[in-house]
């Protein structure tokens, strides 16, 4: 079952509710649906978490643990697929955003040499922040849903393959 394999990846449910950075969300955290392993708490943490990866902001980890709490997901998973915006996939996947965005808004695309000073960034920043954000949000819907009906899917068929195996034996 999936449950196996996800069980030994993720941390301790009681280091993750006795964590000092955890502690202002209080007695929230003692709900067993957020730890438990069912399709529905994996499948909804898939929504929650891909949606915050493509938030163009930061502590998408925070959005992500906050959102998990209010949609009764599983936040380790919730909190660890926000990871698909990584330090290596960031500035491919809001570059798509971007692209995306200016196609929603009809508004053509800037090209932007980035310099990292305060002055440039604020005003590269300015002058894509609307498509940049119209783009996220519209993806993040859009592959969070995806991955949402996808690791429903994927934990049915898991179950029903290992149901016929058990029932060959």
């Amino acid at each position: 079952m999936p449950r196996k394999i996800i069980k030994k990846l993720l941390p301790d449910e009681s280091i993750l509710r006795n964590h000092k950075h955890l502690s202002w969300l209080g007695s929230h955290l003692h709900d067993p649906s957020l730890w438990h392993l069912t399709r529905k708490s994996v499948a909804r943490a898939f929504l929650v978490g891909v949606f915050c990866a493509f938030l163009p902001v930061p502590m998408q980890m925070i959005i992500a643990a906050v959102l998990a709490l209010f949609a009764r997901s599983n936040i380790p998973i919730s909190v660890g697929l926000v990871w698909i915006t990584n330090p290596l996939t960031i500035t491919p996947i809001f570059y798509f955003t971007y692209v995306v965005g200016t196609y929603l808004l009809n508004t053509p695309t800037l090209d932007i040499e980035l310099k990292f000073t305060y002055e440039a960034l604020y005003h590269d920043l300015s002058a894509i922040w609307w498509p940049l954000l119209a783009g996220s949000l519209f993806c993040g819907v859009i592959f969070s849903v995806i991955a949402y009906f996808t690791a429903s899917s994927f934990w049915i068929w898991h179950v029903r393959r290992s149901w016929s195996k058990r029932s060959k034996d």
